[in-house]
């Protein structure tokens, strides 16, 4: 009687030890995906405090382009509204599909922006536009790496939650799906942004 306690016992204190490991891990996973996405939101911020400076250099030369000016402003604006939502809840599917596609309407507006600027040669040859696009360019690089490691940590993270016996403990601590950071512009505007002086 006595052994056959030992054992149950000994069962027990395994199966808590390893549902303790295994939320440990869970956690883990979490916390790098969600640290993946920090330095997307470092990036993106970047990006968006380009983009006025963008904007202002451009003002004095697209005079009869106000419309777009006013859009890139307002696709800003409400990126920055939806990275700063997804800041707070990374990896969860509605705020993941909303900063998509804000940054989505960003990029297009960006990209409009960048063909008006192609019919002002003066604008092209400013010193300071020339930095600014660089600048762009190369944050738009930086977003596109950071985006691809925040996408594999979260595929790491929902591989590990789905495994059993891992979807049980999960499944019990609250620990759901996290999403993926897609764009979701068309085909044609997914490149970085690019113009050439």
């Amino acid at each position: 009687m006595g052994i056959a306690l030992w054992v149950i016992l000994g069962i027990l204190v395994l199966l808590v030890l390893m549902f303790v490991g295994i939320y440990n891990n869970l956690v883990t996973y979490r916390n790098q995906f969600k640290n993946a996405f920090a330095q997307i939101d470092v990036q993106l911020k970047r990006r968006y405090d380009l983009i006025p400076n963008l904007v202002e250099t451009a003002k004095g030369y697209l005079k009869h382009e106000r419309e777009v000016l006013e859009n890139v402003s307002k696709a800003r604006y409400e990126a920055i509204a939806k990275a700063n939502a997804a800041a707070a809840r990374p990896g969860d599917p509605e705020t993941m599909a909303g900063l998509a596609q804000a940054e989505g309407v960003l990029t297009g507006a960006l990209g409009r922006l960048f063909a008006v600027m192609e019919n002002y040669p003066d604008l092209k040859a400013n010193q300071t536009m020339a930095s600014l696009m660089e600048e762009l360019t190369s944050t738009e690089n930086k977003v596109a790496f950071a985006r691809q490691a925040f996408n594999d940590a979260v595929t790491a993270y929902n591989i590990a939650r789905e495994k059993f016996p891992n979807n049980i403990v999960a499944g019990m601590f609250g620990f759901g799906e996290a999403k993926w950071l897609e764009a979701t512009e068309a085909p044609e505007e997914r490149k970085a942004v690019k113009v050439q002086f």
